[in-house]
């Protein structure tokens, strides 16, 4: 029921369902104490404005509607800012590390890259990519989500050690790996390390990547007005990464805080970002 529900909401232009889904938002933050007090919280962190938390709450909702056309559908219009720094690294057969915080439209950075970077045309020059997610508990979900995440020149990798050995693999391979370096690992993967001036349970798995990439890159996907489409943002991260688990991990958050700078309204506030880590 839940893959028909989808697929009909995949023929839905993209105006429509970020229509919906703003409205979505509206809904969650009104029905949900929780995400009221996780997104006044967090955005306080960093003093957004009133106008700021409720455009953070529109795309929050918008995030969850365009689910089923960027799973189902057909692709999304996107354009490119900075993408001369990925023109470059695949050029040299860089082993890639592309570093994707919740942010806009995250789910269409990888599948931007593998339209640009890893299409069948391109021959032996594609470079395919190899994303990190989380399974879900639901079947049903669980397999709208693989199926929305393997496609043409884009492999998914569950946030696990048989995952995590793949991703490692990828990148040995010479080919480019992403993750959200801002998502709470389970139990044993990660150590606290300062966020927006908290202690945040921090991934080590990003910074030992990082470490082993040629070329580590921030990228996020920004939400268009008007159901225009999306701009996929490419910059290059300022800071050396340390060499021990903690300094890194502590180097990848304050990439995290550069990138949010660019547009806050667009990140997922709502995201319990500071709660303890999820045993394995």
């Amino acid at each position: 029921m839940l893959i028909r529900f989808f697929n009909l909401l995949s023929r839905c232009p993209l105006w429509l369902l970020q229509l919906g889904g703003s409205a979505l938002g509206v809904g969650i933050w009104l029905g949900s104490p929780r995400h009221r007090r996780q997104l006044r919280e967090n955005a306080g962190r960093v003093g957004l404005s009133r106008y700021q938390r409720w455009l953070a709450i529109l795309h929050t909702g918008r995030m969850v509607a365009e689910l089923p056309r960027l799973w189902l559908g057909e692709p999304m219009p996107f354009e490119w800012s900075g993408v001369d720094l990925l023109h470059a690294a695949v050029q040299r057969q860089d082993r890639i590390c592309l570093l994707t915080p919740h942010m806009g439209c995250f789910e269409m950075c990888a599948q931007g890259y593998a339209q640009t970077f890893a299409h069948p045309a391109l021959g032996d020059a594609a470079k395919p990519i190899t994303v990190l997610y989380r399974p879900s508990r639901q079947a049903t979900l669980q397999q709208l989500v693989h199926r929305g995440r393997e496609r043409s020149g884009m492999f998914a990798a569950p946030a696990t050690l048989s995952g995590v050995k793949q991703l490692i693999k990828a990148l040995k391979g010479a080919q480019t790996v992403g993750l959200l370096p801002d998502q709470v690992p389970p139990d044993g993967m990660g150590v606290w390390a300062p966020f927006l001036g908290q202690p945040a349970y921090t991934m080590t798995l990003a910074g030992r990547l990082a470490r082993e990439a040629d070329t580590v890159l921030m990228m996020w996907g920004e939400r268009l007005p008007w159901g225009r489409g999306f701009r996929l943002h490419v910059a290059k991260p300022v800071g050396v990464l340390p060499a021990d688990p903690e300094g890194a991990a502590a180097m990848v958050n304050a990439w995290v805080e550069q990138t949010i700078q660019a547009c806050p309204e667009q990140y997922l506030w709502g995201y319990d970002r500071f709660k303890g880590p999820r045993r394995p």
